[in-house]
């Protein structure tokens, strides 16, 4: 695959995500969603802060529109009160599991 070929498989998962009246979710957003679902946990707050480099608000705010979507949830750390750990959902794994297929099938054509 050359930078072509990726950029035109990036363009047809977006055409088809926008078309199909998925949820839209912003460039940030989906880097909170693909770092809580890929990579092992604990996540929290601060953790995704420093590795995206924002501030913490910024993670708030992507976290508040992800959670009424049902795509994450928070809780409170039962050792460390400061701290919420973001949790996986049922409908968020479903979510990123069919954003995986959608991308092996436009990759396919």
């Amino acid at each position: 695959m050359n930078n072509r070929d990726a950029l035109e498989l990036w363009h047809d998962v977006v055409m088809d995500q926008v078309s199909s009246g998925a949820h839209d979710l912003s460039m940030r957003q989906f880097a909170i969603l693909f770092t809580v679902y890929l990579e092992p946990a604990p996540h929290t707050v601060r953790g995704l802060a420093q590795k995206l480099n924002v501030t913490k608000p910024v993670i708030t705010r992507a976290l508040d529109a992800m959670s009424q979507l049902g795509l994450l949830a928070r809780k409170r750390d039962a050792t460390d009160r400061r701290n919420v750990l973001i949790q996986r959902t049922v409908s968020g794994a479903l979510y990123v599991e069919n954003y995986g297929d959608l991308i092996l099938a436009k990759r396919a054509v």
